[in-house]
């Protein structure tokens, strides 16, 4: 029976449908009036951003952003650049992430006004980035500033909330079904019983049926279709790979050891971008319906001051070989079913990004446009 449904599950070799590339886009470049409590007046992520420092050695920081500036997501003709230069380098739309806290929404005006205005004119889709909001930036985890908490009520609420969205023409579909995610399906009490709500109360409205996804990051292989979904979405990159972890020098090291000099390679989690790229291509493929995805990097340190995650000697060049070499062995379930999932399009203070920054340029667009095979 394993074997039946693995086989079922796997895409026709004989199928030639064309990708639809997705960038998840944050939404957290304007000020709110919870960030101004929060964290000062005007604050917004490039702060953190145009913070950030080097922590060792050839290690690249901070990443300023170049063609689009410190720009203003509030602003019109910002949002119409990011989509005209994503669709010049093959991407297909944008994932948004969307926050909901039981009928509170925060950083929700961007995506407002691309609803309401209908520009840009370019493809999209939510992602509910269903996580607490705590005070992590300065270490204080424990801190919650925003909760999530899940009930039969705020279920019905949330996916009523959405129906404007999904009734969009740009809204992104799978046989006519818009496409939702959710970020942390694990954080439910009763994630099954959450998607058949709104499988419900979406053909009660006229929605008719949905396709819902779950971002694999926390729980990885973990099958979506036994826990209600239609898929998942691989979420890269993946930090419970088996990567080697970088510890500096054996100097570094000895100073380590006997208390003299500290070592950032110990405060910090730093990793290989090339050894993970390697790994993720040489990984087994999974029993059910996985859209591939990868990431030009990974760097949080613009957002913690220790214990920071560090994809260390990302390039262009090895960023193309992994998307490349992720696109010859995906081939699409269905002619809907033809994703291929780029973590990010704008994560700046996470040092993962297409958006053309002062050290690449352009590079990490071209490389995406290159492996997808689009002249530019």
């Amino acid at each position: 029976m394993d074997q039946l449904i693995s086989d079922t599950l796997q895409p026709s070799a004989t199928q030639s449908t064309k990708l639809r590339p997705l960038a998840i886009y944050l939404p957290q470049y304007h000020p709110v009036p919870e960030n101004d409590e929060w964290w000062g007046m005007g604050f917004t992520e490039w702060a953190n951003v145009a913070k950030a420092t080097p922590r060792f050695l050839g290690h690249r920081q901070p990443h300023l952003p170049a063609d689009l500036g410190f720009y203003d997501l509030r602003v019109a003709e910002t949002r119409k650049q990011q989509a005209d230069m994503a669709r010049k380098y093959g991407i297909h739309g944008f994932c948004y992430y969307h926050y909901w806290f039981n009928g509170r929404r925060i950083l929700e005006r961007p995506f407002n006004e691309v609803l309401a205005s209908g520009e840009p004119d370019f493809p999209f889709c939510l992602c509910w980035a269903n996580e607490n909001w705590t005070r992590r930036w300065d270490g204080q985890d424990q801190e919650v500033l925003l909760k999530q908490e899940y009930s039969l009520e705020d279920d019905l609420a949330h996916i009523r909330s959405l129906a404007p969205a999904f009734a969009d023409p740009r809204y992104i579909r799978v046989n006519n079904k818009p496409l939702f995610a959710v970020y942390r399906s694990e954080a439910f009490p009763n994630i099954r019983q959450t998607l058949e709500t709104w499988r419900e109360e979406a053909l009660k409205m006229g929605i008719g049926e949905l396709y819902l996804v779950r971002m694999e990051s926390f729980m990885r292989d973990t099958n979506p279709h036994e826990m209600g979904f239609d898929a998942a979405f691989d979420f890269q990159p993946a930090f419970n790979a088996p990567l080697v972890r970088q510890l500096g020098s054996l100097s570094s090291r000895a100073l380590n050891k006997l208390k003299l000099k500290d070592s950032s390679y110990y405060q910090n989690v730093v990793y290989q971008y090339e050894e993970l790229a390697r790994y993720m291509l040489e990984r087994q493929e999974v029993p059910y319906k996985r859209f591939p995805g990868v990431s030009p990097g990974w760097d949080n340190s613009a957002r913690r001051k220790k214990n920071a995650h560090i994809l260390a000697g990302s390039t262009p060049e090895l960023y193309e070989n992994w998307l490349r070499g992720t696109i010859e062995k995906f081939v699409p379930y269905s002619q809907d079913e033809n994703f291929v999932i780029i973590n990010a399009w704008n994560e700046w203070a996470e040092g993962n990004h297409l958006e053309p920054d002062s050290t690449w340029g352009r590079g990490y667009l071209e490389a995406t446009a290159s492996a997808l095979g689009i002249p530019f």
